[in-house]
């Protein structure tokens, strides 16, 4: 079961229209792209998705319809995480999860829980999901980072929690939790430019944002990476290596929307409090768009 997510896993944007309401249309460009250039799996009501802004109303038709449009040709990752563990199950056990292949959990925010009351929140999504977890450390977004002894112990503790997308940016966590972990659980890169590295020390693949823009490009680098191919991964990745570091340098999914519409996918709109970014960033963007479109890794 576990072997569906390894690769690479498009954290899809949400597209909206000028005035902001929900753009199916590109949405449905969008996933057949991906598809179409090989991804793994896509993985949508993560933080590219602009989850916080998205009415419960609206994230219910999302996910139906990508369910729809998906139609089973990959896997389906759903994210589902929050600071209220009883709320979250209950949503949990309330969700139809014909389509979804997994979920995506962040630890809780803003509240800051130390490590014991991490551990008894993804008991309990543990207990409640009827599909694997993947754990979702990001605490640049959250305030508190999941080490690695607590993600090591739930993934010990619990059959269907499978895997960690790790975003601590810390290669050292990355490192012992690889080291230890118990067979079949996954490393996700949670951070598109360190992909490689993850890769290299004994990861699992990613969960990118840069895909949305260059699914194949980025597959590749990860499929040849994950066959110990390393050198050949590097084109690809110093390739895109630029752009990586543009999207996120004034805020995602402010980059990736930027460069989307650049590229013609979708509309660059964002719900607030999040905007569209500055113009020095923006112009950084186009430039290094450029660059990639006329560079071609070295046979």
């Amino acid at each position: 079961m576990n072997e569906q997510f390894k690769g690479t896993g498009v954290a899809l944007v949400t597209p909206f229209h000028k005035y902001g309401t929900v753009d199916f249309q590109s949405l449905e460009r969008l996933i057949e792209f991906h598809i179409k250039e090989g991804v793994e799996y896509l993985v949508t009501l993560g933080t590219t998705s602009e989850y916080p802004s998205l009415t419960n109303d609206e994230r219910i038709a999302l996910v139906d319809f990508i369910v729809q449009r998906v139609n089973r040709r990959v896997p389906l990752v759903a994210g589902m995480g929050g600071s209220h563990t009883r709320a979250l199950t209950d949503t949990i056990q309330a969700t139809n999860f014909n389509g979804i292949d997994a979920i995506l959990s962040v630890t809780p925010y803003y509240n800051k829980p130390q490590p014991k009351g991490q551990y008894l929140h993804f008991r309990e999504v543990a207990n409640a999901s009827p599909v694997p977890v993947i754990l979702y450390n990001v605490p640049s977004r959250t305030g508190t980072n999941m080490s690695a002894e607590t993600i090591l112990r739930l993934a010990n503790d619990f059959d269907n929690i499978i895997g960690v997308k790790e975003a601590s940016g810390d290669l050292i966590q990355v490192m012992d939790i690889i080291n230890h972990r118990p067979p079949g659980f996954l490393m996700i890169s949670g951070e598109d430019s360190l992909t490689l590295p993850v890769i290299t020390a004994g990861g699992d693949g990613v969960i990118s944002v840069i895909a949305n823009a260059y699914p194949g490009e980025f597959s590749q680098m990860v499929r040849l990476a994950l066959q110990g191919k390393v050198r050949e991964a590097q084109k690809y990745h110093y390739k895109l290596y630029g752009m990586t570091k543009a999207i996120f340098a004034d805020g995602n999914p402010g980059g990736i929307k930027a460069l989307l519409e650049m590229k013609g996918k979708c509309r660059n709109t964002l719900r607030l409090p999040l905007a569209k970014v500055n113009k020095a960033v923006n112009l950084q963007i186009r430039k290094e768009a450029d660059m990639i479109e006329g560079k071609t890794p070295e046979e």
